[in-house]
């Protein structure tokens, strides 16, 4: 049985660990082997990651038997009255469980509890996988982003928006 349980500090080196355990898979065929690197080193850190919980940022894990096999980062009113899907990984071996969709149903959880109107995310605009996923959940794309990460790399994403 799926479980959806909240992050603690402590539980922080769980979100680095699924990421870089889920990175390479994800991303092997959209992005160099320095760029994964790069952004896990830069998103991934531990300071990073405490910063955000810190700042409002809250993570929450899919567990099953006591086993994190996912999680996902949010931060509500990101803009006003829209939550932001900042993270959502789960590992390639726990995919196809319906762990995406208990997380995404646990986001919107939290959005509606505290009166947001949409979910927000970006999604590599090569990852197809996580497109048809989200497309599948009644995401909307609205529009196409380029962010200059530093180092000469870029994430070329697409928005995407569900209205609750």
């Amino acid at each position: 049985m799926i479980e959806i349980t909240s992050a603690t500090q402590e539980d922080l080196k769980f979100v680095q660990s699924i990421a870089k355990r889920t990175w390479p898979d994800t991303f092997g065929n959209i992005l160099s082997p320095h760029q994964i690197d790069y952004m896990l080193s830069w998103m991934y850190s531990l300071e990073n990651l405490s910063k955000q919980q810190n700042s409002g940022h809250q993570f929450f894990f899919a567990e099953e038997d006591g086993e994190k096999l996912g999680f996902t980062g949010i931060e509500v009113n990101q803009e006003p009255g829209k939550t932001k899907i900042h993270k959502i990984y789960i590992l390639p071996t726990a995919q196809g469980k319906g762990i995406g969709k208990k997380l995404i149903n646990k986001v919107k959880e939290v959005a509606k509890e505290n009166h947001q109107i949409s979910l927000l995310l970006n999604v590599n605009k090569y990852n197809k996988g996580a497109i048809d996923f989200y497309e599948y959940l009644g995401f909307k794309k609205i529009k196409e982003e380029v962010i200059n990460i530093g180092k000469g790399y870029v994430m070329d994403d697409f928005v995407f928006e569900l209205t609750l």
